[in-house]
């Protein structure tokens, strides 16, 4: 178990000793339940639903989003301006909200519209379904309520299971401290002519972290329901990333700080209970659901929300979207970079969890497309170094503090004949491109698979091309080959011979405005695995 003295949050043990915030938070489920029902009608369908038909200001200050493509549907969000609604006395009512999408940017051609609720148990956010599309299929929509009509988001449906896809292009992206700089590198991908945008998590920080920062959040730590929809308030409001929303449909999922620095499962990093962190948990995930564009019955579930799925892009590409936050064993150890101990190599430690796990076998046994792709958080390759005694150090909080449970899955990917499988990753807020090994000890070992791992939007400040542990690491590690601690994004071009990484970097996210370039540029050959340099 980790050290529960490290970090003590008096604001936390506030929270969870006052009687009515636990009950408050206890009583969320049920609340959840009958909002995420009411949500679900359309519009005309529920008799306390208001129609407005003046709001004297814009509510749509978020922007909009598109999510979780499939061959004939996509999902549609935006979430109405509390603030907007508060000034014209409609904050607690469910209120309709009507989209549009259309083939052609003007709206001359509409494919679909139709009216949905915007509950207040929801925070007036909307998620729309939006079913019976073309396949492969540009469309733009917009959102109205009353006299005001949103922004114009493109989106885009993916192709048929049986389609042959000649190209697929995409971006994936995570770890956006708000307080550590600007969003430029979104604006650039936003420039992108994108199929869709993967974010692997970290979309918001639950509190500061580090010095010399550049903007400012809201309050302290946050722990309750409107703490976490306040700080994505924050972070959404941001011009560059609703530019990215807009641009191409979103695939989501989540890392740690969406809840709490280094959780696993039910345990904190710092001295709250199980039952707090639970508490904690199904407020964070509503959060999450209102303010992410996700095809997920989220509500429902408390601070249990399945988020693992599957997407598919005709014969091309099938992409396991994975969560290895919620399901996870304690950090070994201590958690830390640390030395092997008994814990560490205990094999029945999970970071999958046996459903999630079993669910992601079951796919990669079947599977029949070119590029199988694993969207995960942590990095899977090994980055083990050598601390000054000598002593082996690993990494407890990434695929190294479960090295059971990796060699079971790289395992897999051989025997059972995963086609061309490749492994994204964020987290780490450094670049990375490493080949995924059977044995990372052995040089020579098979390789099974290819990892990229992005680097992050903005958290870590400015960064620098090399530092002192991304070289260290790279001389101890030869299965990795490529490290750089920029900010940007990771731009991904799939053809059916080749995949193709062009690491994407910005000079500064202190100063506004920065330029974008391509650090580096690796591939993977269909049927070879492992990373080149193009």
């Amino acid at each position: 178990m980790r050290d529960i003295n490290r970090h003590r949050l008096s604001p936390l043990q506030r929270y969870f000793n006052d009687p009515m915030s636990r009950r408050s938070i206890l009583g969320l489920g049920a609340r959840l339940t009958a909002a995420f029902a009411l949500a679900g009608l359309p519009a005309l369908g529920h008799s306390a639903t208001r129609r407005l038909t003046s709001l004297g200001a814009d509510p749509f200050t978020l922007g909009v989003a598109s999510g979780d493509p499939t061959s004939d549907a996509v999902v549609l969000w935006t979430r109405l301006s509390r603030e907007v609604l508060q000034n014209i006395g409609a904050q607690d009512d469910a209120l309709e909200v009507r989209y549009e999408l259309a083939r052609d940017r003007d709206f001359r051609n509409i494919a679909r519209s139709g009216a949905m609720v915007a509950a207040p148990e929801l925070g007036h956010s909307v998620h729309a379904d939006v079913r019976g599309l073309d396949s492969d299929q540009v469309y733009f929509y917009r959102w109205q309520i009353g006299d005001v009509t949103s922004t114009v988001g493109r989106t885009k449906t993916a192709a048929d299971e049986a389609a042959d896809i000649q190209i697929f292009n995409f971006a994936f992206a995570s770890c956006q401290q708000y307080e550590h700089g600007f969003y430029t590198a979104y604006r650039h991908m936003a420039n992108e002519d994108l199929d869709l945008i993967v974010h692997l998590g970290d979309y918001i920080y639950e509190r500061t972290w580090g010095q010399n920062l550049v903007r400012a959040h809201e309050g302290p730590e946050i722990i309750n329901l409107n703490n976490y929809r306040a700080r994505y308030n924050t972070y959404k409001s941001d011009p560059d990333l609703q530019a990215a929303h807009a641009a191409a449909p979103w695939a989501v999922t989540w890392d740690d700080h969406e809840v709490d620095n280094n959780y696993a499962a039910d345990i904190a990093e710092d001295d709250q209970t199980p039952d707090q962190l639970l508490q904690r948990r199904a407020a964070a995930y509503q959060a999450f659901y209102e303010f992410m564009p996700i095809r997920l019955p989220v509500g429902r579930q408390g601070p249990n929300m399945p988020i693992h799925r599957r997407l598919r892009f005709g014969k091309l590409m099938e992409m396991n979207i994975l969560d290895t936050r919620q399901y996870r064993s304690d950090q070994a150890c201590g958690d830390g970079r640390k030395p092997s101990c008994a814990e560490h190599q205990d094999n029945s430690r999970t970071l999958l969890g046996q459903a999630q796990r079993d669910w992601l076998y079951g796919g990669l046994a079947t599977t029949d497309t070119t590029w199988n792709v694993l969207a995960q958080q942590i990095m899977m390759a090994s980055l083990r170094s050598v601390g000054d005694n000598g002593k082996e150090l690993w990494p407890m909080d990434i695929w190294d503090g479960y090295p059971y449970e990796r060699q079971q899955l790289l395992q897999a990917l051989k025997s059972l004949g995963t086609p061309n499988p490749v492994v994204m990753t964020g987290d780490i807020h450094s670049n990375w491109a490493a080949d995924l090994k059977l044995d990372f000890d052995a040089p020579g070992s098979e390789t099974v698979g290819s990892e990229f791992v992005g680097t992050s939007i903005t958290s870590g400040g400015d960064g620098a091309d090399m530092t002192e542990y991304g070289a260290a690491l790279l001389a101890n590690n030869p299965h990795v080959k490529f490290y750089n601690a920029q900010r940007g994004y990771v731009k991904a071009t799939l053809t059916p011979s080749l995949w193709q990484s062009d690491y994407k970097v910005v000079p500064s996210v202190t100063t506004a405005n920065a330029p974008i370039s391509t650090r580096k540029t690796f591939v993977v050959e269909a049927g070879n695995p492992g990373v080149q340099e193009a």
